[in-house]
């Protein structure tokens, strides 16, 4: 359990804290300390080149620097101050800024960046795929990405991409540059350091990893050089799976930010001044599938008719005020090309016209797979009601969240209420997920969304390529607009909901950032007075 002894170790860097008498129920949190719960359960690592998981990529978010961010629609430097793209988009070169120190207090260098690619392809763990997709291998990256001098990076493709898309690759978490020296410092058995980076950080952001306990906390104290204004010196999280139990602490004083309440929580403190909450919508969708196996589930009308049955406005309104918001498309709102339209309202009448129009004027009956926590369960028993009143009978077969996904992945369900949340900031992450499936046999080596359900679509398919290597980015957004058109007219998948981050804190403190990915959330300008 994280105690008062953890939450004050390694404090030279705030000598302060020493003297401080804590009760044993922690009410009010030390001054320069910012107490935060959070559902952290799912770290597995804090390698850039290894973690894949939401919060792990948060935290690495604030321990790391990568070369470039994004900025709104449009993308900025970070620890690159300015690039330049050959003609033929192959060769980009990279100037980073001379004044970005490490937390060892050493500066970051070229062959720091070229360094970190380079392990990441070599050791080939999970979220390798976002760099090595551009063909990249063990065999050629270290010869394709290189260091020309010490503030110049050269990033050359095996083959073209579009700009946007590779700089959008490299603003996620395993675009992290990580400090060559340190890393391989502690490195064994010719691990790149990935042993020891598991549980430590090695990197440029406002925030260094100082320890680290699983299920239970995390603690980052200042990097001491990250050259930029850090308000509060040590952030802690502590792991709180109970949504419930995250607002008693706030209230009781013992944390001041509660990352994870839900609607529930949120409606009993909404008028209460000595709360106040921030949110943003994330790249985290909700999602109807439908498997084209399935021959009730095969015909264009059918898949309409299922789209215009649902009530989206009511399930936001009743089962997840602020916490999640009708959101149509597969891109969610805020990525690059997203249409924000809602052409799906309920309709009841239209939808019983296009089930008869299919040849299934009294329905038919299936079953529907969800992920039984709040709310997937109440939107699933909403969404069984509302095509209900069309005929369709639905059976609800609830499930673990890894007992839906590992059905859904063996092509075994007929249909599924799921979750889905984008990898990068690229609408080729969900393009390619939901729309791509040039090979349906068992051997594809694309068995994402569409593979999943047998959804082949030729046009879908061919655009979600076209739009990966399209140099135009203005081309290259028009053809995600005519995806998203196409995908409302044919798919088996009906979009639902987005997912909104909410932090909830204490009077006093503010200036948490939510970004659109865990990847882009920001502690640097938490205060709290």
């Amino acid at each position: 359990m994280l105690d008062r002894r953890t939450l004050l170790s390694g404090t030279a860097a705030i000598p302060f804290l020493a003297a401080l008498d804590l009760p044993a129920a922690w009410a009010a949190t030390p001054k320069g300390i910012v107490v935060m719960a959070k559902q952290i359960d799912d770290i597995v690592s804090f390698d850039p080149g290894e973690a894949y998981e939401f919060s792990d990529n948060e935290v690495d978010n604030n321990c790391y620097r990568k070369l470039v961010r994004p900025n709104g629609d449009t993308l900025a430097g970070d620890l690159a101050e300015k690039w330049e793209v050959s003609k033929d988009g192959l060769t980009f070169t990279f100037h980073l800024r001379p004044d970005a120190h490490f937390a060892s207090g050493k500066a970051v260098t070229a062959e720091d960046a070229a360094f970190s690619f380079h392990r990441t392809v070599i050791m080939d763990k999970t979220p390798a795929f976002i760099i090595s997709q551009f063909g990249f291998t063990k065999d050629n990256v270290e010869k394709l990405i290189r260091a020309t001098d010490p503030h110049t990076l050269v990033f050359e493709l095996p083959e073209v991409a579009a700009t946007s898309f590779v700089l959008y690759c490299l603003s996620a978490n395993v675009g992290c540059i990580v400090e060559k020296a340190t890393a391989m410092a502690n490195a064994k058995d010719g691990d790149y350091g990935n042993g020891w980076l598991k549980t430590h950080t090695a990197g440029a952001g406002a925030y260094q990893l100082v320890s680290w306990k699983a299920s239970d906390h995390v603690i980052l104290q200042a990097n001491p050089h990250f050259g930029a204004p850090v308000h509060e010196k040590r952030v802690v999280i502590r792991h709180v799976g109970d949504p419930a139990e995250q607002l008693l602490l706030l209230k009781k004083g013992d944390v001041d930010i509660a990352r994870d309440l839900q609607a529930d929580q949120l409606k009993t403190i909404a008028a209460n001044k000595d709360f106040h909450s921030v949110a943003a919508g994330q790249a985290t969708s909700m999602y109807i599938c439908m498997n084209q196996n399935v021959a009730e589930l095969q015909k264009p009308e059918v898949h309409q008719a299922i789209k215009w049955a649902i009530d989206y406005q009511a399930i936001a309104k009743n089962i997840t005020p602020g916490t999640w918001s009708v959101d149509q498309s597969f891109l969610p709102a805020g990525l690059p090309g997203a249409l924000t339209k809602e052409p799906f309202r309920k309709d009841t009448a239209k939808a019983k016209k296009l089930l008869a129009a299919a040849g299934y004027p009294n329905g038919f009956k299936v079953t529907m797979d969800y992920i039984s926590i709040s709310p997937y369960a109440e939107v699933a028993q909403a969404i069984q009601q509302d095509l209900a009143e069309i005929g369709i009978t639905v059976t609800l077969q609830p499930g673990t969240q890894k007992q839906v996904i590992t059905k859904t992945r063996a092509r075994t369900h007929q249909m599924a209420v799921l979750v889905w949340g984008s990898d990068y900031f690229d609408p080729n992450s969900n393009a390619q997920a939901f729309c791509a499936n040039p090979d349906d046999s068992d051997n594809s080596k694309l068995k994402i969304i569409a593979w999943r359900n047998h959804f082949v679509n030729k046009t879908l398919t061919d655009q979600a390529l076209a739009a990966a290597k399209e140099l135009d980015a203005k081309k290259r957004i028009a053809i995600y607009h005519a995806m998203q058109e196409e995908f409302w007219k044919s798919a088996p998948m009906a979009f639902l909901l987005q997912k909104n981050a909410v932090a909830t804190m204490r009077k006093g403190v503010s200036g948490i950032v939510i970004g659109p990915l865990p990847d882009y959330t920001r502690y640097a300008a938490i205060t709290k007075a």
